[in-house]
């Protein structure tokens, strides 16, 4: 315990060197940190909105552009399909769950969805209050939905036209809210989701002169993507192929897209993992000549201490003690500095309706933080314990 509380105090009686230390150090570990919270939180999040998802089948175009509009609601659909194909498609024996979406609107820049109940089912989401909708015009919202726009059970609104706010407002047609769906943290809590009648109506309401054009518009109606599930693995190698070739739709299959997007996120976190590394590599090195100047500075406190008979051994712990206590501190800091980026990530995510991320998750890749400090501590402090180590106490008496 003497050991500890003197290494402590020799610590910071440098207290511009040590605090430059600790800065670069926990700069380091908090850069490493965030990309670790990062990565397993985008993980989590696309697992959680891909979950039980085989195929989106939509308009052609670009198949990611498809993936991010259908499962994520941050891009623009490719455009709409037909009604009567789509009703082809839940025919074929291949598909095993097939729920609509129909997108176009928005209020206060949160997408309106025309679905099908399956659609809530699908996520397991349940309820805060209300019901779900149960007739065309009766809208579910989502959890963050209902929070930012404060939109309650018995509400009224007019979405607006478009996938953003600021579109023309379809104020002939309102929907009523029905129910508010608890926090998931799947795409859902982003959402207005109501049946897929609803957008229909309101669109033909505005577009329909009389009840021949009314008629035409429902013989003519689209949806804008379906999402499927298959019955079996193997229909994952002939239903795409069979989409693409023989119709004017297109598959795209979110693993694949998933993926190749991943792919092209990795390079942003390799330079952000490189970034941590050159820190890291530079805080090694300022501990490194930290330590070893201290060696040379306080050589009439060794010789002291091997006076009083202090074995060498405990000599050069003084110095590894040091830099456990660097680690350690450092460690504390980068972890609460990597989990406050993720934090202020996750409220500018947020800010843009984008992908959820929580805050405050510990997933065991964090253990690499610790490890790190200790690696890059010790690794700089074995050299001048080995130095303090082996010069004789007469050595030290003569330096004096």
């Amino acid at each position: 315990m003497k050991l500890i509380a003197l290494s402590w105090r020799y610590l910071w009686s440098r207290p511009l060197a040590a605090g430059l230390n600790l800065l670069l150090l926990t700069l380091g570990l908090a850069s490493i940190a965030f990309v670790l919270l990062i990565n397993h939180q985008i993980s989590r999040a696309f697992e959680r909105d891909l979950a039980g998802i085989d195929v989106v089948v939509g308009a052609k175009g670009s198949p990611m552009q498809l993936i991010l509009s259908g499962l994520f609601h941050i891009d623009a659909p490719t455009g709409n399909i037909p009604l009567a194909a789509v009703k082809e498609l839940e025919a074929n024996p291949q598909v095993g769950k097939l729920i609509p979406l129909s997108l176009g609107d928005n209020f206060r820049g949160f997408r309106i969805v025309g679905t099908s109940l399956d659609y809530v089912a699908h996520y397991r989401a349940t309820l805060a209050d209300g019901v779900l909708w149960a007739a065309p015009m009766q809208a579910v919202v989502g959890a963050q939905v209902a929070r930012k726009s404060g939109l309650r059970v018995g509400d009224s609104f007019a979405g607006s036209h478009g996938l953003s706010a600021g579109g023309e407002s379809h104020g002939n047609t309102q929907y009523q809210v029905v129910g508010v769906l608890a926090a998931s943290g799947s795409v859902l809590d982003r959402l207005i989701l109501t049946a897929t009648e609803s957008v229909w109506k309101v669109h033909e309401s505005d577009t329909a002169l009389d009840a021949e054009d009314q008629k035409i518009l429902e013989e003519e109606r689209e949806l804008t993507m379906v999402l499927i599930q298959y019955t079996s693995p193997l229909a994952a190698v002939t239903f795409p192929r069979f989409v693409n070739s023989t119709t004017e739709m297109q598959a795209a299959a979110p693993a694949v897209e998933i993926t190749r997007l991943l792919s092209m996120l990795g390079v942003g976190t390799y330079m952000l993992k490189a970034l941590a590394g050159v820190l890291l590599l530079t805080a090694g090195l300022s501990v490194f000549i930290a330590l070893w100047s201290a060696v040379r500075e306080r050589r009439a406190d060794l010789a002291l201490l091997r006076m009083l008979g202090a074995p060498p051994r405990k000599i050069a712990g003084l110095l590894l003690c040091e830099a456990l206590w660097l680690a350690v501190i450092a460690c504390a800091l980068g972890l609460l500095l990597g989990q406050a980026l993720v934090g202020f990530t996750a409220w500018a995510l947020q800010l843009n309706q984008s992908i959820s991320i929580g805050v405050f998750a510990w997933p065991i890749e964090l253990l690499l933080v610790p490890v790190l400090a200790l690696v890059v501590a010790w690794g700089a402090s074995l050299l001048p314990a080995w130095e303090a180590y082996r010069v004789s106490v007469f050595e030290l008496l003569q330096s004096r």
